[in-house]
């Protein structure tokens, strides 16, 4: 990664704030953006900025640190840092990177922060190289498709209905044979036929996933993938 990463602290301590924000300075791949102290203030760094990384102290005050990850959509690579040993558990089922135990060393911090690095590296790296675009034909014509714009894709018959955000495209193809073209981090087959882009998910809920404004079924045999998967943390 040849830019540096987006870090910010969330800690009520201002001796550990120190501490981190001395130990990010020294790391050359890591980027302070933002040092706040409480739940609320973190919420509204993590709305107007990219945070990539964050240091996350599990005692905090009105919301603990395992709540407030809770609480986000959209999860930055997460780092604990707490004087209690008891919450590592329940940090590491949160798929937190690493739990750096009160008071740690600067080594300790290099290893948790090293891991963080090689992670966002691999994600650079696949991101680079998946397509960003198919090219679909229908009504006679070759459209160029962006794949961020694509909610599910589901068989019609002969026919395949890929719906975008902007429409749908008719193809003349298989789910099986378009699926080959797509990047397996984003999209999923979720039935026999129905494939969904993760990102476009609001939410999953028993035998159904809502993407856009659709509720697409969910395959018995799709089932236990499909929770795997949306735990994943590669997009």
């Amino acid at each position: 990664m040849t830019r540096p990463i987006q870090c910010a602290i969330l800690e009520d301590e201002p001796l550990a704030q120190n501490i981190l924000k001395k130990y990010i300075e020294d790391h050359p791949a890591l980027e302070l953006f933002a040092i706040c102290s409480n739940a609320e203030e973190a919420q509204k760094v993590l709305l107007r900025q990219h945070v990539e990384l964050l240091f996350l102290d599990i005692n905090l005050p009105k919301l603990s640190g395992i709540n407030f990850l809770k609480t986000l959509p959209h999860r930055p690579l997460v780092i604990f840092t707490t004087a209690y040993p008891e919450y590592a558990v329940e940090g590491f089922e949160l798929d937190a990177i690493d739990y750096l135990l009160k008071p740690f060393s600067f080594e300790r911090f290099l290893k948790a922060a090293n891991k963080a690095v090689q992670q966002l590296n691999k994600k650079e790296i696949v991101d680079q190289s998946a397509p960003s675009f198919i090219f679909l034909k229908a009504d006679k014509k070759v459209h160029k498709v962006n794949l961020d714009d694509i909610l599910h894709i589901e068989a019609a018959g002969d026919y395949i209905k890929v719906v975008t955000e902007n429409g749908h495209y008719t193809v003349n193809d298989t789910l099986k044979s378009l699926q080959e073209e797509l990047p397996p981090v984003q999209f999923i087959r979720v039935h026999k036929s129905y494939i969904i882009s993760r990102t476009k998910i609001k939410f999953f809920e028993g035998n159904y996933v809502k993407v856009g404004n659709a509720d697409i079924p969910i395959g018995n045999s799709y089932r236990e993938e499909i929770s795997t998967r949306l735990k994943e943390r590669n997009i």
